[in-house]
């Protein structure tokens, strides 16, 4: 009779202590420290508000891209937070008339976070405000997204992430859109 008191009691506190463990989990402060933190928030909020964007959005961008990895440097050569290839940064730095340009610039936060939503922009206006598709783009490329509109009859209201033809990019747009959910519940408030 005593094993059976003694097992009660053991269930108990294991129940007990899994509860405490779950909830310290799934605390915003857990989930802000270490699950979603939101560093360079002044450069974010800075650039996404001034490019009409969602801070939000950028932050759940730039977890999908880096994990705030100022440093972070992608198989491809995609460099920085907002992981923007070198060719693009050029490219920014050319129509941003970003005066002595360096590869290396893309590794600063508030370069590269300025370069990445203001490339956002872009492609959030060419694809008329869908998040989408311009998420879609950024990941796969605007030429891919055009010719995926063409291909399977698109319009610019189209709003199904599972008919995305490439996985790489499906699964992104699924994940910034779900850390921009996440990043509005926890720091929305």
């Amino acid at each position: 009779m005593r094993i059976w008191t003694w097992l009660k009691v053991l269930v108990i506190g294991l129940s007990l202590l899994a509860a405490g463990i779950y909830g310290l989990f799934t605390s915003d402060v857990f989930q802000k420290k270490y699950v979603y933190p939101f560093l360079y928030q002044e450069a974010v909020y800075t650039y996404a508000l001034q490019h009409n964007l969602n801070p939000f959005l950028i932050a759940g961008v730039i977890r999908a891209e880096s994990k705030f990895i100022a440093s972070a440097q992608s198989p491809k050569g995609a460099l920085g937070l907002m992981q923007i290839m070198p060719e693009t940064g050029q490219w920014i730095a050319d129509q941003r008339e970003h005066q002595d340009f360096m590869i290396a610039d893309l590794t600063d936060p508030d370069i590269n976070i300025r370069f990445g939503t203001w490339y956002l922009a872009t492609l959030k206006k060419e694809f008329n405000d869908n998040e989408v598709l311009y998420l879609a783009a950024y990941n796969g490329g605007r030429g891919n997204v055009n010719k995926w509109m063409q291909k399977y009859g698109w319009s610019k209201d189209f709003n199904d992430v599972d008919q995305i033809p490439f996985k790489e990019t499906r699964n992104y747009v699924e994940r910034v859109l779900s850390n921009k959910k996440k990043y509005q519940e926890l720091y929305g408030r």
